[in-house]
Formats: C-alpha cells, structure tokens, sequence
C-alpha cells in the first residue's frame, strides 16, 4: 500500500454495527500483520479479527492451488486485494468488514507495472530481482527522483563473446503513477499517446568480476545523479548524447570517467497507460572516447565501442577495469573519426564555456596592422597541413548543471543546424529576454557592429579549429556559452538560415549575444591562422589573432586567467 496514499472520506457503515460499539463513529481500525503462510491460522484469525475493521497480512505464502473458499472470514466478505506469491515468500491479503465500502487500489502502480513485465519478459527467472529504493520519495520530498532501481543478473552469450553482467534498470524518469504527483500529465489530450513523463528510463550494464554473488550499488547513486539532472533542467537524454562526469564512474582509479548514451541491447521501447518509454543505456567511456563523441558524433563512437569486445561488445558493456582506449586497442579507428569530422561534420554545436566579446575601443588599432599582415601571410604560405588532430577538452556542464541548472551542450548537438537556425535564435533570444534585468526587454534590440573582440580561455579556444573545420565549413553554426553571465558567441556560416548577421554586417549583438559570420574563404583563412591550437604546448599564451580587413580580433587566455 505504501506509495498508494490517498485521503480516505472514512467507511460507510449500517446503522447497527456490532464490531465498532466502543469506537467513534469516525474511526477505524486496521491492523497488519506479517504471516509465515495463513493456511493453518484461519481459526486464529477469526477470532483476533473480531474488533479489527481493515485486516492486512503479508507473506501469507498464498497462491493459485488455494481456493477462496479456504480463507473466508465471517464479516469479512470484502476481500480488497489477493496477491499471490511469485516465490518461495510472499503474498498479500487484505480483508475489510462487511460495513466498510472501499474500492480496489492496484498494489503496483500501472506505469510501474508496465516495465515490470517488459523485464519479466526478460529475466523470468528473476521475478523478485535485488533492487535499491528511495528511502523518501521524490514525492514526498526526498532528494532522488528514481523510486527504484532493480538489478537483474545477466549471463551474457558466450558464444556472442558477451560477458556475464548487472544490469540496472531505473523507474522513476517516466510516470509510473499517473496521478500527477510526480509528472504533469495535464498536458496529455490523447490517452496514452506521446512520451510518459520524460519518456525514458535508464540502464547500464556493468561486467561482473569474477566470483562476484551481489552486484554493486554505486551504478544507482551515478543513476540517481543523472535523474536529478534531467528533472532540474528538463532536459531529455538520448541515444547518441554524451555526458562528462570528469571522475572515475565508481570512484575508483579507473579511466572510465565519462559517459555514451545508447538504446539499450535487449530492452526495446513500451508503451504504458501514461505513454510510450524508451530504454536509455549508459556506456563508460575514457577521456579519449569522449572526446571523439563531442568533436564527431555520438552514434559513430557508440559504434565503434560495439567492435572492440573488452571495451563494451554487441551489448555496451562497461567495463570498470579497462585500461585501454578503443583507440589504443585500435589505432586505426582515429583514422575513422578524422574522416568522419572531414567528410560529415561535428554534431557538436555548442559549448559552456568562458568566453567574453566587445568592440574594440580607443587604441584597438593596434591589433590591425601590417606585422599582422605578414605574420599571416607568412603563416599561410608554410608547410602544408598535418592531418587536423582534435585537442583534449574536458567539458564540466553536466556536473555544472548538476549544481546550478546550466543547459547542457549535447541539446545543440542533436538536432542539424543545416535545416534552420530560426529555433535556436528565438530560443536564445527569450532565454536573454527573460534573464537580462539591466531594463525593459523591448531595449534589447538587434545592433552591428564595426569591430569585435572576442576572447577565449584556452579550453574553449582548443575547440575553435573544431567549430571551422567540423561545422562551419559544412554549413552549420557552432555556440560558445559563458558559464558565468549570458554572454554567447555564435559564429555562423552563410548557409544558416534565420541569422540576424548577414555579409553587409557581419557582426549583430541582440543583448548579450553575439552572432559573428563567417564567409567560406574567411573560413579557410582562419583555420590555417589557428591551426597552432591544435598542439597549445606549443604556443605562448595569452596568444591574439587579429585580421584587420575582416575587423575581427581573437585573444586566447591561459585557463588559470
């Protein structure tokens, strides 16, 4: 019953009530008890019962072979609930006198019910699998949003040369209740069609060690984290988006440190009462792993994980004790990356960052000059380019968000910039509309500027050869968001739509929001210009770009400014 809380109006009784003489008439009473089977306690019962109105018994060891018949109680016709046992323990029974009228409560709420049984289907031998459960309910203002977290043993397939495994299952990111206490389900016109709460759930998939008999908790707390994530911001995780966490996953020594999502192996998408769920599986990845899935894509990463065995098989298997890369196991699969950046483009579009721009002012002429002339000029006519080679990035927004709410940077990459930048501009916009206090919105107008200077510390100026070469020159647009103010810098291709820069003015601010366009050949220029942020070891910072006929100015920091 616990989890099934609702107001009772009191029992409606006949007005010659035998059992209830010296009890208000307001009051009921109701008694738990816990059996060890109830077959041979019946006569027991019929006498303890006689002042008890609601009679609730677990672990009656109850099931298909007893007959009701066999478990009457005299005054005791209403029999609300009967739950057999599905193991060697179990069951519930829950009698209400006869001048009581209640009316049945599932035992399992149908949301909850619904995945239940796509796991039955699954592990059958597992009805009663080990689970870790939320001591307070989010809903009763407990801190971790998963009502539960089950742990299913997998025995993996040998000959598939997939290993024996956990597999954790969460319940919580989509509506198991229906009733509002958790999701707003108002919105719903349709019964069950669309998403139920966030339309998904987790799971992950952690090789067993050797001689290991119970699996180990800490995937739940790490699910639990995600979860608060995705209920403060709202935001939905997909197969495909990545997730820096910059910590060993189990707080160990290990390299697996971040994270891939994916469709889960076995568990396909259900749809319940309250809507459809998709089955979102966490990957382990390295540094190195993550870093092609922010500069590349995620489904290319999530396959080439699914080639290499011991770094995850057919199943994405985690494996806490790996100690090398997919891309030490297999050299040949950066190959695959760089030729993915080239030929397809980054599906990274956008980062939090430290950044800040401004208008040059008095003595920013400097910057323009004709040393700069022949610097580049010089640059551009040297040795011819090495493959590009994407420097590291360490990405700290989902642990950012975690603290303070901040978006995370995987939204811009999923969707394809190429079809139109309108979206993002009006999302952007009202974001700064409704954030900027400095005065009424409607002062925040649309402005060109001569000149701009924008400034980068080094960790997001490592990304800018990426933003070139992975987006820009495929027509797309790449975002820098401070992680500090309001400030964003989007630089933009001709080929997006719905830019508030154009050729003629290739520098708009709307608020605190810079929009810089970049032309093809300016692109190329720049990436040879920068092409040094690809090795920083080797460049002096703070390091200033300036080309004065474009009127654009680029300072890169060291981070610890």
């Amino acid at each position: 019953m616990v989890g099934d809380i609702k107001t009772n109006p009191g029992p409606e009784r006949s007005s010659s009530s035998s059992s209830l003489n010296n009890t208000l008439d307001n009051t009921i009473s109701l008694c738990n008890l816990k059996f060890r089977s109830i077959r041979n306690k019946i006569d027991f019962l019929h006498d303890f019962a006689e002042d008890i109105d609601i009679l609730l018994l677990t672990e009656t060891h109850l099931d298909e072979r007893i007959n009701d018949c066999t478990i009457f109680l005299e005054s005791f016709s209403n029999i609300i609930q009967q739950k057999d046992r599905t193991n060697a323990g179990g069951g519930l029974l829950i009698y209400a006198k006869d001048e009581i009228r209640m009316s049945s409560i599932p035992i399992t709420p149908p949301g909850l019910e619904a995945i239940y049984n796509a796991c039955r289907r699954q592990y059958q031998d597992q009805p009663n699998p080990l689970q870790v459960t939320a001591l307070v309910k989010y809903w009763l203002g407990g801190p971790d949003p998963l009502d539960y977290i089950s742990m299913y043993s997998n025995p993996g397939d040998e000959n598939r040369g997939i290993p024996p495994h956990w597999h954790y299952i969460s319940y919580g990111l989509s509506d198991l209740h229906g009733d509002g206490r958790v999701h707003d389900h108002q919105f719903r016109m349709n019964g069950n069609e669309g998403p139920s709460g966030f339309g998904f759930e987790l799971t992950f998939r952690l090789k067993r060690e050797q001689g290991e008999t119970n699996p180990p908790t800490w995937p739940a707390t790490l699910m639990q984290a995600l979860s608060r994530y995705v209920f403060q911001t709202e935001n939905v995780l997909y197969s495909g988006d990545h997730v820096p966490w910059n910590m060993p996953l189990d707080g160990s020594e290990s390299r697996i440190q971040h994270m891939l999502m994916a469709e889960d192996a076995q568990l396909l998408p259900i749809s319940t009462p309250f809507g459809s769920v998709n089955f979102v599986q966490i990957i382990g990845l390295c540094e190195e792993e993550l870093r092609a899935a922010q500069h590349w894509n995620g489904p290319g990463v999530i396959e080439l994980v699914r080639s290499i065995p011991c770094a995850g098989g057919p199943w994405l298997i985690t494996d806490m004790r790996r100690g090398e890369t997919i891309f030490e196991i297999d050299p040949h699969l950066q190959d695959r990356v760089d030729q993915g950046i080239e030929t397809e483009g980054s599906n990274l579009s956008g980062v939090n960052s430290r950044c800040s721009w401004e208008e040059p002012g008095e003595g920013s002429e400097d910057y323009f000059n004709e040393d700069d002339n022949h610097m580049h000029e010089e640059r551009r006519n040297s040795n011819e380019l090495d493959r590009p080679r994407i420097s590291d990035f360490d990405s700290e927004q989902i642990k950012a968000t975690l603290k303070k709410g901040l978006t995370r940077p995987s939204n811009f990459g999923r969707r394809d910039s190429r079809e139109n930048f309108e979206y993002d501009r009006q999302s952007r916009k009202q974001s700064f509309d409704s954030t900027c206090s400095d005065g009424p919105t409607e002062l925040l107008r649309t402005r060109s500027l001569d000149a701009v200077h924008l400034k980068f510390n080094l960790e997001a100026g490592q990304l800018l050869p990426l933003a070139l070469r992975g987006r820009l020159k495929h027509g797309r647009h790449f975002t820098f968001m401070s992680a500090l103010n309001d400030t964003a810098i989007t630089l933009v291709s001709l080929s997006v739509n719905g830019s508030i820069a154009d050729e003629n003015h290739p520098f708009a601010a709307h608020g605190p929001w810079l929009q810089v366009l970049l032309t093809d050949d300016f692109i190329e220029e720049m990436n040879i210009d920068i092409e040094e942020l690809l090795n920083p070891e080797e460049v002096e910072f703070p390091k200033t770009y300036s080309w004065p006929e474009r009127r654009l100015i680029v300072t890169i920091l060291p981070d610890e400014v």
